[in-house]
């Protein structure tokens, strides 16, 4: 063969190779673990159920559809309502704390603040932080990262519920632990991912890799990041709700509650509650996210 051939692929190529592989490591997996089609198929009393719960898409209640409703209990809508207030201030709340731990731990994480193949290791505080301190910094954030993202929110939200209990705070910090990992990760990924043209001349400049970092490339990589920080704010909201199987107030607690007791038009009226939330946060962040992107 030629200095100058090109390798011929399968017919596959390498996508489709690795595409197979997974399909098949799945097909794999699923024979292991004893998976058949069969296992679907619902027993008689599954599928009365199941159809009770579908009908009653078409017409949610509008009033509760309990055997005994205290007299000074609020209207349906007002409790579906203030459960979809109370979901959107703990996934508010939840969101505000893990942006701010997301972008420091994002910015620990980060090589851009202290690497630059093109610029000499330098000498004195500076070369000793890129040498030694900074890339340890670096690790040991990165670890932390992928802790706190290893973890679902609904362990965490066990591991809070034992320690301090049944309270808004440990619903926020249980949603605000996982995320702020995921938004670490790959906030430092879009960072150390951004142009680096401004920055290298900064660098040749004499600027520190910080002020290379806060000048040059957050900026550039900022519409990248308020992008998908909108995104998970309507991940958020979902695991807000469903944080409320666990007794906190928010529309999961109502639509368990309701389900359990095969009222299943409120049942509706909760999901179509938490609908309209998610798609009032999506309209709004994608108005936001085209102006920050224009």
């Amino acid at each position: 063969m030629g200095p100058d051939a090109i390798p011929r692929q399968g017919p596959l190529g390498m996508r489709g190779a690795v595409l197979l592989s997974l399909v098949a490591a799945g097909g794999i997996s699923l024979g292991y673990l004893g998976v058949a089609m069969s296992d679907l198929t619902p027993s008689s009393g599954g599928i009365e159920t199941a159809w009770k719960f579908l009908s009653r898409a078409a017409s949610p209640a509008f009033v509760s559809e309990a055997r005994f409703v205290p007299v000074d209990a609020p209207p349906l809508i007002m409790i579906a309502l203030d459960a979809a207030w109370n979901t959107l201030l703990t996934g508010a709340a939840a969101m505000g704390l893990s942006l701010v731990m997301g972008l420091v731990l994002g910015f620990a994480a980060s090589s851009a603040w202290w690497r630059n193949p093109g610029v000499d290791g330098g000498t004195g505080l500076d070369g000793a932080l890129r040498h030694s301190v900074a890339p340890a910094i670096c690790a040991a954030s990165r670890l932390l990262i992928i802790l706190m993202r290893s973890i679902h929110e609904l362990m965490w939200a066990v591991l809070f519920l034992a320690a301090i209990g049944l309270n808004n705070l440990a619903a926020v910090i249980a949603i605000a632990i996982p995320y702020a990992g995921t938004l670490a990760k790959i906030f430092s990924e879009l960072i150390d991912e951004a142009p680096r043209e401004s920055a290298d001349s900064l660098r040749s400049l004499g600027a520190s890799g910080v002020q290379t970092y806060c000048v040059a490339l957050l900026p550039r990589a900022l519409p990248d990041l308020v992008a998908y920080a909108f995104y998970r704010f309507e991940c958020v909201l979902r695991s807000s709700a469903i944080l409320g199987f666990f007794g906190f107030p928010t529309l999961g607690l109502y639509i368990r509650q309701s389900f359990n007791a095969t009222n299943y038009g409120e049942v509706w009226t909760f999901l179509y509650a938490l609908f309209a939330l998610v798609i009032l946060a999506d309209t709004w962040s994608g108005a936001v996210r085209k102006r920050v992107l224009a």
